[in-house]
């Protein structure tokens, strides 16, 4: 990546079940037109102005006041990709891509629009910097509940919501989830526009309209398609994003991506730009994923997640062939938690989890996604591989804990980096490295890095712990060079090494040369 590339987040929307008065959105005529071609039948569009007229009243611009010291008057760098823990950790590993996200609110302090009103930092306020933010959000029942993105509406109590005819309100939060960045807000009152998620996920190539306010322009439209599905962009574990290239910018936060029958697809809120303005790639969140946020977010006010205690990292297929997997699919268990579901099941570093209830697990994140769904307290069954051998695996999911019960894996000694010369600690052969014992056992401290070798190349540094290799605990040089000649006489390419870096752990494959 050439240069650093800045995200804008822009809107979210959630869904959730409508009263049994709501009145459904109704498809009308289709706003396209049949040509021929050789290929067959396709569509043009003709207009989107009957759709736009009946959900344009149900998008709505929402703003909140809050002090400058906020988080969101900064920008927030995102972690880069790399090893997921079920609480969204993020650590670096093979090919760790630039960090090129950076979260931010719409920030509108010293917007000329603003000055003077009470609201953003005006006369009869307290003294000290305000800051104003500016998103979208859309009713989705008659009742007055509302969508939008967390990252609007974060810090806040309540929120002023300004309709399509310029009407004000005051709404309240209702709850906001962090992980996905949506939030569910309520303002008091009946008889409220809204609008439906469609049933049925949209295809690639299909027409989408995007809803919301700009720049704090009011109500805007923009067209566009559905450029691709299942993005990851790095910014937590439950990246499952719509692509679209409608015209998405600052302020759009929040918005809904509608399909040619006017139901909402998805949640606008991100977008992928050199400069912060639109270039035609937009992330949405879909509606599958945010109808079972907000439904939990309308009955609790928080969501809960099904939780198993492991660190997981993607199967790569250099790691396929180290732990002889027939292809590299699934999610590589690199640390357990202690007293953990996983713990109390009997899962290991190196098993690998290819199947829940019977239903295949694509990667790392289709678990942490499956997992995250469920409800604290079901009962799952996992498909196993460990050395070679399919086994299954009966557990209670927990609750995913907060961030300050995350499983502390920390090793407790010094950053040791710097301490020692090359000469003063032997180099672990063929791998680019220099280690030495970390102490008590506890595996094999990397104290420099070639960096043109195949550690560095695989993204270990100095001040990581080799803990095991190729399946074998190593406490010193003779270990290390035991274990990778059993991998060689084994038959292997490759030797899986498990390494501890910071508070993580997780495998990297390291090619073993020929004797």
């Amino acid at each position: 990546m050439t240069s650093r590339l800045r995200a804008a987040l822009l809107g979210t929307v959630a869904i959730l079940a409508v009263g049994a008065g709501a009145v459904a959105v109704q498809p009308t005529r289709s706003p396209f037109i049949a040509s021929a071609t050789a290929q067959g039948v396709q569509t043009a569009p003709m207009s989107f102005a009957d759709v736009v007229e009946r959900v344009k009243p149900a998008v709505v611009s929402v703003r909140v006041t809050r002090s400058a010291s906020s988080e969101q008057m900064s920008f927030r760098e995102m972690p880069g990709r790399g090893q997921d823990d079920e609480e969204g950790m993020n650590n670096g590993q093979d090919g760790q891509m630039e960090q090129f996200m950076r979260r931010f609110g719409e920030q509108f302090r010293n917007d000329p629009r603003f000055r003077g009103d009470p609201r953003f930092g005006g006369p009869g306020m307290p003294r000290g910097p305000r800051a104003a933010s500016q998103g979208s959000g859309f009713f989705i029942s008659a009742d007055g509940y509302i969508v939008t993105n967390n990252h609007v509406v974060r810090g806040a109590t309540e929120a002023d919501i300004v309709m399509d005819g310029g009407r004000t309100l005051k709404a309240r939060v209702v709850g906001t989830d962090e992980r996905t960045d949506l939030a569910l807000l309520k303002a008091e009152g009946s008889d409220f526009p809204f609008v439906r998620f469609a049933a049925a996920a949209p295809r690639v190539g299909d027409w989408v309209l995007a809803v919301g306010n700009p720049f704090g322009l009011g109500g805007t439209v923009t067209a566009g398609i559905v450029s691709a599905r299942g993005r990851d962009i790095g910014s937590g574990p439950y990246d499952d994003f719509l692509q679209i290239d409608a015209a998405v910018n600052r302020g759009n936060s929040g918005g809904p991506t509608f399909n040619a029958n006017g139901e909402v697809i998805g949640v606008n809120t991100a977008i992928y730009s050199p400069s912060g303005g639109n270039i035609g790639i937009a992330f949405a969140i879909p509606s599958e994923t945010t109808q079972n946020v907000v439904a939990s977010l309308r009955d609790n006010g928080s969501v809960q997640r099904g939780w198993i205690g492991i660190q997981i990292q993607p199967v790569t297929p250099e790691i396929a062939e180290s732990l002889r997997l027939p292809k590299p699919e699934g999610a590589l268990v690199a640390g357990v938690q202690q007293g953990s579901p996983a713990a109390n099941a009997d899962l290991k570093p190196s098993d690998v989890v290819v199947a829940v209830d019977g239903q295949p697990v694509r990667d790392a994140r289709d678990l942490t996604r499956r997992i995250g769904a469920a409800r604290p307290g079901a009962n799952v069954r996992l498909t196993v591989m460990r050395d070679g051998a399919e086994r299954t695996v009966q557990l209670t999911l927990g609750q995913l804990p907060g961030e300050t019960s995350r499983a502390s894996l920390q090793d407790g000694r010094r950053d040791r980096r710097g301490e020692l010369n090359r000469d003063q600690a032997p180099a672990a052969p063929r791998l680019g490295m220099s280690i030495e014992p970390a102490g008590r056992g506890e595996g094999m401290v990397v104290t420099e890095v070639d960096p043109s070798g195949p550690a560095a190349q695989r993204g270990i540094r100095p001040g990581d712990v080799i803990l095991d290799v190729a399946g074998r605990s190593v406490a010193s040089l003779r270990d290390v060079r035991e274990a990778l000649s059993a991998a060689r006489a084994d038959g292997r390419r490759s030797a899986l090494i498990r390494l501890r870096s910071g508070e993580g752990q997780r495998f990297v494959a390291i090619p073993l040369n020929p004797s």
